[in-house]
């Protein structure tokens, strides 16, 4: 019996993207040859299907087939190949087989699963993955083989504590990361020396600032929230305090969930047509002093203490809150995986609040993209004069 291990499993191997021979398997009959892709060949595929997923809407199952515990004998070339053998015969041809991680993890890609529920299509594909290893390396030896599944579009429910993206499904990324080691080590340092810069040269700035709340309203001075940093993993983003305490975050929940479906309009109460805007406007939760904090962006500035800590960046996008994440499109959620959340980046200084938000997303995809040291310098250099102006701010 192969173990199985559910799709919620977010467990990451660390991936090594080495080029190897593709490998041609003879089906039976008359059915032409069957190519088990190399690793990055395979990664590719996976990143394509996850692509036209997110256009078509149509799910599909990435299968880990772990070899590990069961394959490191002598023989182990002879029996990869019939093992290869065996799963082509018990997958559809239009299934996609490879290596995910080169002579460890076997991968396969079920794409059209339909309206079958993800339990159908585990029980089905562990019966004929079962079928294949019995047939190939018998039962005992089967048993050391798991197999782990991960369904794409991931689904988050209301209530759910885990929002995290599924990395398993993104091998891609870490083949970026160690491309730019050295890169995000100089990123990173220009982060610690940034921060710490900007929190000294402050200073009397963030004193007059809890001054400023201590005498104006009662309750703490720093706001804590849980945000979703990088891989969505959870972390406590610090701001000044600009609400009353007695808030009720519901009515900015129903906010961002309509202006993310697109449906906030922008009309104003005379009429006038205006740019939507991601952040509530004429909030009656937001004291005096807080309105001037987040016009002039100074709401802000404890996270130079996150970016301290490593949970944020002092350029990148801005971390989503747990219901946001939830209310993302499928394409929307690449912005929480691509690269460290940031006080700024290109949405603040060329869209801010005026940007819709699938635009948002698309500069925060393309700052990722394209993303390098002097793209931040750059960033950096014109944050100032976007908060000095205020466009857009709110």
């Amino acid at each position: 019996m192969i173990p199985t291990e559910r799709a919620s499993n977010r467990s990451a191997d660390p991936v090594r993207l080495n080029v190897q021979a593709h490998l041609s398997v003879q089906q039976t009959a008359n059915t032409p040859l069957r190519t088990v892709l190399h690793e990055d060949a395979f990664n590719s595929m996976l990143y394509l299907e996850r692509r036209r997923s997110e256009r078509a809407q149509k799910r599909f199952v990435l299968a880990r087939i772990d070899l590990r515990k069961s394959f490191d004998g002598h023989r182990k070339d002879h029996e990869l190949t019939a093992v290869f053998a065996a799963l082509s015969e018990v997958t559809r041809e239009t299934d996609i087989v490879g290596w995910y991680l080169d002579r460890k993890i076997i991968g396969v890609i079920g794409t059209e699963l339909g309206a079958a529920s993800n339990q159908l299509v585990e029980q089905k594909l562990v019966s004929k993955f079962r079928e294949a290893f019995e047939k190939t390396i018998g039962r005992g030896r089967s048993a050391g083989v798991s197999v782990s599944f991960h369904f794409f579009p991931e689904e988050f429910r209301e209530g759910n504590e885990d929002n995290s993206p599924n990395i398993t499904l993104y091998p891609e990324l870490q083949k970026k990361e160690d491309t730019r080691k050295f890169a995000l080590s100089v990123k990173r340092s220009i982060d610690v020396l940034g921060s710490a810069a900007a929190l000294t040269v402050l200073s009397p700035v963030l004193a007059l600032i809890v001054l400023a709340i201590k005498i104006t309203s009662k309750g703490p001075v720093l706001f804590k929230q849980e945000r979703l940093g990088q891989y969505g993993k959870p972390f406590t983003v610090l701001k000044f305090r600009s609400m009353r305490t007695d808030c009720d975050s519901r009515i900015h929940e129903q906010y961002v969930s309509q202006f993310i479906a697109g449906k906030v309009d922008g009309k104003a109460a005379n009429g006038d047509v205006a740019a939507p805007v991601f952040k509530l406007q004429k909030d009656p939760r937001i004291t005096p002093v807080g309105r001037f904090l987040r016009k002039t962006s100074l709401d802000e500035l404890p996270q130079f203490l996150n970016v301290l800590r490593g949970d944020m960046s002092l350029v990148g996008p801005r971390p989503p809150i747990a219901y946001e994440f939830r209310a993302y499109d499928v394409w929307h959620r690449r912005r929480v995986l691509e690269i460290k959340p940031g006080i700024t980046g290109l949405w603040q200084v060329e869209g801010r609040s005026r940007t819709c938000f699938d635009d948002m997303v698309r500069l925060d995809l393309r700052y990722a993209r394209t993303w390098s040291i002097w793209l931040d310098l750059r960033i950096l250099l014109r944050t100032p004069a976007a908060v000095i102006l205020g466009d857009g701010a709110h």
